[in-house]
């Protein structure tokens, strides 16, 4: 498989999400290493199935331990315990459109329409720190920046996450490059992505001033 690696520089400092994530794949890590023998065989016959990328774009086959993990990790963040036996997947249906707004004092998002099996899903929302006019794509910058959210037509304040995460956009920063999709919370499927950029707007003038 071709692939490219850069240099990597990175300091010792992990962030509490940073730190979370990685403690789900080591709990994943260790429970892998206890299924059956049978069970190692019926994830890795699923495997054989799916499809994954290189670090290019091109598709490329993925092992068992590396489905278990991807599927389970969901599962697990999203508050449920890892699945020991492949599931039946079923696939993810993708998100509607959105409405965000966002201005200096308001953040908010909410989907244009419900998915079918809502019960199942969560809404995971990403969205990059805050950019300049002058960037015209930043999607692979976006990070988690809220709990799974119900998959419903609800408008979620993500404010005070975001501020929390990136800090406020402002007049020299002002576009945030998001990213939303779902995921299972009983096979671990996740949707495909969708990307939507938000520009920061004034706050509506109230009546009389």
């Amino acid at each position: 498989r071709k692939y490219i690696r850069n240099r990597g520089y990175g300091g010792g400092v992990r962030t509490s999400a940073q730190a979370a994530v990685k403690s789900i794949f080591k709990q994943l890590s260790q429970s892998w290493k206890n299924l059956t023998n049978a069970q190692i065989l019926a994830w890795n016959a699923l495997a054989q199935t799916q499809a994954g990328k290189s670090v290019l774009g091109t598709s490329a086959k993925i092992s068992g331990a590396n489905l278990y993990s991807r599927l389970n990790y969901w599962i697990v963040f999203c508050g449920g315990e890892a699945l020991s036996n492949p599931p039946a997947l079923q696939g993810v249906e993708a998100p509607t459109e959105a409405v965000v707004t966002l201005t200096p004092t308001k953040f908010t998002f909410e989907l244009e329409g419900e998915p079918d099996n809502a019960a199942d899903l969560k809404l995971i929302i990403m969205a990059s720190a805050p950019q300049s006019n002058g960037v015209t794509r930043a999607y692979g910058k976006a990070v988690q920046i809220a709990q799974p959210l119900e998959a419903v037509c609800e408008e979620y304040d993500i404010k005070e996450d975001f501020d929390n995460k990136h800090g406020a956009p402002n007049a020299a920063a002002p576009k945030v490059f998001m990213k939303y999709f779902f995921v299972n919370t009983k096979t671990g499927e996740k949707s495909g992505e969708m990307l939507t950029l938000v520009t920061l707007d004034e706050d509506a003038s109230v009546e009389g001033e």
